[in-house]
């Protein structure tokens, strides 16, 4: 049997991750009902995975900010010390990640045998890229999109599905957090 393998991202109402400009960290937006269920959700059993671009920028973040800051919420510093795995050519071990190994070669190999050996369900939070490459080998059973409600047109930054393959979703959950914050779960199926 194999692990379940959710990529998790958050995203304007546009498809872009992130945005430069004066918008801040969930673009302003979050409320206590947001951060308590994302706390919940980090604080299941899981293994994190990442791309080197995404570590370094995580943990760039958290080195930069003060105790208390924004990223440091509690689903962040959960998110923090559940074991990760980065896959990664470029960085070496040790990690600045309390449980952290880094995975060598071809990602969709690597992830691909990742979960059949991990007993824990498998969880990305941002590293577009890789996981664009995984969900077109097929590898990621869930697709979990926090749904902020803006729009980024002129600053949005790390469109979340630009160059990626196309997929039919299956709606699996939904739900409305702080009264204007989506969160879609679906299940992907390459489009032939």
């Amino acid at each position: 049997m194999t692990a379940t393998y959710t990529f998790d991202v958050f995203s304007s109402l546009d498809g872009f991750g992130a945005a430069g400009g004066n918008w801040t960290g969930y673009w302003g937006k979050q409320g206590p009902e947001l951060l308590g269920h994302r706390l919940a959700v980090y604080e299941q059993e899981q293994r994190m995975v990442f791309g080197a671009n995404t570590y370094r920028a995580f943990t760039r973040m958290l080195a930069e900010s003060p105790e208390g800051a924004d990223v440091r919420d509690p689903w962040v510093k959960r998110m923090r010390n559940l074991p990760a795995t980065v896959v990664s050519n470029t960085l070496d071990e040790p990690l600045d990640w309390p449980d952290g190994t880094v995975v060598r070669g071809d990602a969709v190999e690597a992830v691909a045998r990742l979960k059949e050996e991990s007993k824990v369900p498998l969880r990305s939070h941002g590293s577009l890229s890789l996981n664009r490459a995984l969900m077109a080998a097929g590898l990621v059973d869930l697709v979990q999109v926090t749904l902020f409600p803006v729009i980024t047109g002129r600053t949005g930054l790390d469109p979340i599905f630009h160059g990626g393959a196309d997929f039919d979703l299956e709606l699996v959950e939904r739900r409305t957090l702080d009264g204007h914050i989506q969160e879609l779960v679906y299940r992907p199926a390459l489009h032939l």
